[in-house]
């Protein structure tokens, strides 16, 4: 009877402790939130999850893209509830680092030294390299072969060949750049021309100079004159799509434009080429992205070997390998550029690209430039006007966040 007994308890136990060892081996479940770019790039993106998925049975990676990015994200930190994983675009780091969100992922983070100098810095705050870029972009020029050859024109190189190139390109149907009235696209004219938006420690704006007035003129002086039009005066979704259905000539899109248009204008006649010289020398823009993880989320583990496996030299491989951006690994550059020989002009411009990134509360300024600038490209204020506002709106703004 003893026995009997003492058997049911042992059976009891290891049912238990069966059943304790099952739930220990379910897969553990973490969120990827990022912003929607386009079809393609959301397919090729999957596709990367799906494979570390199939690798790592010990976690499931879900992939959330979501079209309103910046309020979904503040709405589930907000309540609470933040994704495992998620987007940190440079120009937002200083707000989110400020706020706490980011875990530190300094002592974690895969081989950091193989990431451009650049491009850590960007993520890197009080010492410590908070979160890895997954990939990065810079601006460059894109034309339309045919209506340059139909036009006798040859690749403009420097401001004043872009002016004339845009002229000669304007036509009934087709205007000769598309453009946006984005301060990300601006600055990179403002860099060529000599200009910056503020000073080195971020104490103050810098848009009272003649070099920034050269440049806010020249920019929106191509559409005042009709040379150039925004993606919704050409009844597009944005710049890239304006330039593929013909729409405009020209455009100053990032080298995620390329995958976009073979994807949905194959038989487009196009070229890359570095955007043209300003006054004082050649600019472009390098944006980049990291992947944070949620500072005291439950699945940290979790949620930094998805990480680095994204952002890992085998998994960044498999991403930019598809032309949608550029590898942050320095190890992996003679293979990107051996695989897409068209795009050398976007890696170029990473040598005198200018970072997207200011400090904490800087979202105000760019909302109030973007304001002007598509006012001056309607013709109800002038040039000089917005950067006035915008040089005030900035030293509050920056004089706060010293304070």
């Amino acid at each position: 009877m003893r026995k009997s007994r003492f058997m049911l308890v042992v059976l009891a136990f290891a049912l238990v402790l069966s059943a304790g060892l099952v739930q220990a081996q379910d897969p553990v479940a973490i969120q990827l939130m990022g912003w929607s770019s386009s079809e393609s790039e959301n397919l090729r993106l999957q596709e990367l999850i799906d494979t570390f998925n199939e690798e790592n049975t010990d976690v499931v990676a879900t992939l959330n893209q979501v079209p309103d990015y910046d309020a979904a994200l503040q709405a589930a930190i907000g309540g609470g509830t933040p994704p495992d994983v998620f987007y940190v675009d440079s120009f937002k780091f200083p707000d989110l680092y400020a706020a706490g969100v980011l875990a530190n992922g300094n002592d974690i983070i895969t081989d950091p030294d193989d990431f451009y100098p650049s491009l850590r810095a960007a993520f890197t705050a009080d010492e410590q390299f908070i979160c890895p870029p997954k990939d990065f972009a810079t601006l460059g020029l894109q034309i339309n072969n045919d209506a340059f050859a139909e036009a006798g024109l040859e690749v403009p190189t420097t401001w004043p060949e872009l002016g004339a190139a845009a002229e000669a390109l304007t036509t009934e149907d087709r205007v000769g750049l598309a453009v946006s009235n984005d301060l990300a696209r601006w600055a990179a004219f403002l860099y060529a021309a000599g200009g910056t938006v503020t000073n080195e420690d971020f104490s103050a704006m810098t848009l009272d100079t003649p070099e920034a007035l050269e440049a806010m003129e020249f920019y929106t002086g191509l559409a005042a004159n009709g040379f150039a039009k925004t993606a919704a005066d050409l009844e597009a979704g944005w710049p890239g799509e304006a330039f593929g259905q013909g729409k405009a000539a020209m455009a100053t899109e990032g080298n995620w434009i390329y995958p976009y248009l073979k994807d949905n204008f194959p038989d487009l006649n196009f070229s890359v080429v570095e955007l043209p010289a300003g006054p004082a020398g050649e600019a472009t823009m390098a944006f980049t992205v990291c992947y944070g993880v949620a500072a005291g989320g439950q699945n940290q583990e979790a949620a930094w070997k998805l990480v680095n496996f994204l952002t890992g030299a085998d998994g960044m491989k498999q991403w930019t390998d598809l032309g949608l951006a550029m590898p942050t690994r320095a190890s992996l550059r003679e293979g990107w550029l051996e695989q897409f020989p068209d795009l050398e002009p976007f890696l170029s411009g990473a040598e005198y690209a200018h970072g997207w990134q200011f400090t904490t509360g800087f979202n105000d300024v760019l909302n109030n430039i973007n304001e002007g600038l598509l006012e001056v490209f309607n013709g109800n204020r002038d040039a000089a006007d917005v950067l006035e506002e915008a040089q005030e709106v900035g030293n509050e703004i920056l004089a706060e966040a010293a304070s």
